[in-house]
């Protein structure tokens, strides 16, 4: 769930020094009858491009990392905060990418906020950590009582097309939700080499991933359930206002499209809008 360009498939062994630390804050402001990028600060090479505003007042926001990739003892961090009924959506131009390790992790924090009445998506493209990756990736969503929040997270594990699974390597994802300052959901879930092979866990399955949805009813959980119907693999429950999507794919595509197809179903009763894919998925 992180951004950047393409970058080669098989890079040079990266030397300390070349260690990247970057860190990326942003904050959206309702001015008018439009949501505005109002503040952005960032260090390293983490940055966004400028809003687009395809569907009005919504601001979609892509994030771009330079480097076009992320290495072993590399730090991510992104803050997003959306101030009172404002309405953004984050996205990536593009899959990002961890690379393998020779044993010290990569780590990726993301620290989102959402305010009274206000409305964020975090949507980004999928994640390929390659095999021999350490990934240690934290999210940590704090909502007002009615903030309102659609994200998700796709991983790739090893790269099926190129004939390399995932028999080293780990990703250690971690999520916190809170609401109105007290936490309601945390989940830990660690995936290597055992997992990603065995019944109880990816089975051989290289795409997995979760959404979330805040706030839903019985009602986004039934239409949600009739859309998976009998098909393996899906899986959808709430709890405490929180819709929880969860699926295994052979490819992360298909797991992608499954998740939109979602978000189609729920986005008009958490955000108040039909969807609107951003542009950058159809290039």
């Amino acid at each position: 769930m992180r951004p950047d360009f393409a970058a080669p498939s098989h890079p040079d062994p990266i030397a300390e020094s070349s260690i990247w630390a970057a860190e990326l804050k942003l904050g959206f402001t309702q001015r008018g009858d439009k949501t505005v990028l109002a503040r952005r600060e960032h260090r390293g090479p983490l940055t966004v491009q400028r809003p687009f505003y395809p569907e009005g007042g919504v601001c979609h926001v892509y994030l771009l990392h330079p480097p076009g990739g992320v290495v072993a003892g590399d730090q991510l961090s992104i803050t997003a905060a959306v101030d009172t009924t404002a309405q953004a959506l984050i996205t990536t131009p593009a899959a990002g990418k961890f690379y393998r390790s020779e044993g010290c992790e990569a780590r990726q924090t993301v620290n989102l906020k959402v305010s009274e009445n206000a409305s964020l998506e975090w949507l980004p493209q999928e994640t390929i950590v390659y095999q021999g990756a350490r990934l240690n990736s934290s999210m940590h969503i704090e909502l007002a009582v009615h903030g309102r929040f659609i994200g998700w997270e796709i991983l790739a594990l090893g790269r099926p097309a190129a004939g390399e699974g995932f028999d080293n390597g780990t990703a250690t994802l971690n999520w916190h939700i809170s609401r109105a300052g007290r936490l309601f959901y945390l989940e830990r879930l660690r995936l290597d080499a055992e997992a990603f092979q065995a019944r109880w866990g990816l089975f051989g399955h290289s795409a997995c991933g979760t959404l979330f949805v805040y706030p839903a009813t019985p009602v986004q959980l039934a239409a949600v359930q009739e859309l998976i119907g009998d098909e393996a693999n899906r899986g959808v429950t709430l709890i405490e206002g929180l819709l929880i999507c969860r699926g295994l794919d052979l490819r992360a595509d298909l797991l992608k499209g499954f998740f939109e197809e979602v978000w189609g179903l729920v986005r008009g009763d958490v955000v108040g809008r039909e969807v609107c894919a951003p542009r950058i998925w159809a290039t």
